[in-house]
């Protein structure tokens, strides 16, 4: 009995492509890692998390069909526990993110949607337009209704609270790239090279596009 497809079928409209479910998983948990790691919300991945939750009812329907004490239930179980564990912490990672810069994220996010480079889902971006309005009504009626008229405007942006670029991460080279500008405190231009497999310790922002194509892994 097979527990895991060997392949799933990725659907993008029009084309549909066949990947194995070790290279879903493999790329669900790179962008998880990158998610949790990244000061900014990456773009989603949510052929990934549907692929994967499609593969996790495969696996259920065989593993009941196993007896208690075969030895390859539990070891299922237990792989199960940790891929719902990836999958769960991934979405609630970008949550947390839509929560704490949702100004930010729905302002670039409505310039994505005119190219058609959403970062979000549809699910996310209707959570975040509706926090956004939630967190407005909130501060005209708890404290904007109680200040003198004058001082009753609620000017959104000036409450946005946007994610720290300029912070420093780990990463790990994929493939080779060259010519990365960085800027130093100076404000001197540097270029630097990365090698593959090599590991640095970076300013994020410089090197944002890199992780978001995948020549990069944060780590």
């Amino acid at each position: 009995m097979d527990l895991i497809d060997t392949n799933i079928a990725l659907s993008d409209e029009d084309d549909e492509e066949e990947i194995t479910a070790e290279v879903v998983l493999k790329t669900l948990q790179s962008a998880w890692q990158n998610e949790r790691l990244a000061p900014e919300i990456l773009p989603h991945r949510n052929d990934m998390v549907e692929c994967m939750l499609g593969q996790i009812q495969h696996m259920e329907r065989n593993i009941n069909k196993l007896p208690k004490i075969d030895l390859r239930a539990s070891i299922h179980k237990m792989e199960l526990s940790r891929i719902k564990f990836i999958i769960c912490n991934y979405l609630k990672t970008r949550i947390n993110k839509i929560e704490k810069y949702c100004i930010p994220i729905l302002n670039e996010e409505r310039q994505r949607m005119e190219t058609g480079s959403n970062y979000l889902t549809p699910t996310e971006f209707k959570y975040a337009q509706e926090f956004v309005m939630n967190m407005e009504n909130h501060v005209k009626t708890v404290v904007l209704s109680k200040m003198p008229g004058n001082m009753q405007l609620f000017e959104m942006n000036k409450m946005a609270e946007h994610p720290n670029l300029h912070s420093h991460v780990f990463l790990k080279a994929n493939e080779t790239v060259t010519g990365i500008v960085l800027e130093d405190l100076a404000g001197e231009d540097e270029e630097i090279d990365l090698e593959e497999g090599s590991q640095h310790i970076l300013q994020y922002k410089p090197i944002a596009d890199l992780i978001k194509n995948g020549k990069v892994q944060l780590i």
